[in-house]
């Protein structure tokens, strides 16, 4: 299992599960994991994800995820768990 971790963070609008979770399925991604918030009006959602069987090359669902974010608003970062977890160690 390759685990991937997507934030997204913005103002809230309706459809962004649906978008993000559209594009992980298009993309043959599965979704294990997902929590999500909304605060004072800021969406915040973190998916931790199997690109295992990945349809095409990390990058290229990494910018279409990138491209996504800035049509819809938002900012949405994909990165590996092992990049994840060395970022967010103390």
């Amino acid at each position: 299992m390759k685990k991937t971790v997507i934030s997204v963070m913005g103002k809230d609008t309706v459809g962004i599960i649906s978008k993000v979770s559209s594009v992980c399925a298009q993309n043959n991604v599965n979704i294990i994991d997902i929590t999500q918030s909304v605060l004072q009006g800021l969406f915040v959602m973190v998916m931790l994800t199997d690109t295992e069987n990945l349809k095409c090359e990390f990058s290229e669902f990494s910018e279409s995820m990138k491209k996504l974010g800035e049509n819809a608003g938002v900012e949405i970062r994909v990165m590996h768990e092992d990049i994840f977890n060395s970022m967010h160690r103390i």
